[in-house]
Parts: C-alpha cells; sequence; structure tokens
C-alpha cells in the first residue's frame, strides 16, 4: 500500500506559489523580467500579468519622476507627493497579488493584460 503523505504529492511546479511569485515581480523591475523569462512561471498568465504590470507600473513611476525633477520648483514641489502617492499604489498592487487578486491598475494594467495574453 503506497503512504498518500502530502509530502510524497506532486505539484504543478516547485518553487514559489502563483501569490508569491507575482507580489515578488513588483519588488524591483529584476525578478519581474526573470519570471517572463523563466518557466515554468513564464507560462503562468497570473504571474505574467503581474510581472508586466510591474515592468509597465516602473516605467511609467520613472517618466514621471523625469519629467517632474526637470520642472522647477513647481516639479520640486510635486515629486515628494507623487513618490508617497507611487509607494502607496505600489503597496496595494503588492499586497493584492499576495491575496491572489489579479488587480488592475488604470491604463497600465490594461496593457499587462494584453501582454500577458489574460
Amino acid at each position: 500500500m503506497a503512504d498518500q503523505s502530502p509530502a510524497s504529492a506532486t505539484h504543478a511546479h516547485p518553487g514559489l506559489s502563483d501569490n508569491a511569485a507575482g507580489a515578488l515581480a513588483y519588488i524591483t523591475i529584476i525578478p519581474a523580467i526573470i519570471f517572463l523569462i523563466i518557466e515554468p512561471y513564464n507560462k503562468n498568465s497570473y504571474i505574467r500579468f503581474h510581472s508586466w504590470q510591474s515592468i509597465f507600473f516602473g516605467i511609467a513611476a520613472f517618466a514621471i519622476n523625469a519629467v517632474l525633477s526637470v520642472m522647477p520648483l513647481i516639479g520640486w514641489i510635486i515629486t515628494p507627493v507623487f513618490m508617497i502617492a507611487f509607494f502607496v499604489v505600489w503597496l496595494i498592487v503588492l499586497l493584492k497579488a499576495l491575496k491572489g487578486q489579479r488587480y488592475k491598475l488604470p491604463f497600465i494594467g490594461k496593457y499587462a493584460e494584453q501582454q500577458a495574453g489574460a
């Protein structure tokens, strides 16, 4: 008689859970790119969605920060507000991914879904 303990059960893929990988994609742009390249993560539409959304969000934040930083006075005043807002949104998407939710950011989420094939 074979023992079917949880340790001997087969998993779809070893390593990170989908939720953990989706959240990790938001830590920096590097894990997001790695998840788009490495199997089995690049086969999962949930992980691909969060990876693409993280990349697009990082690019948008960089572009907005670059524009604001060259604007004298007004940009220097608005930049800290933008950075706080960026941090709050980043924290929200990271926690949503950790909970297993596919939370679409306005504008960016649509493109992330298209790239992920979801």
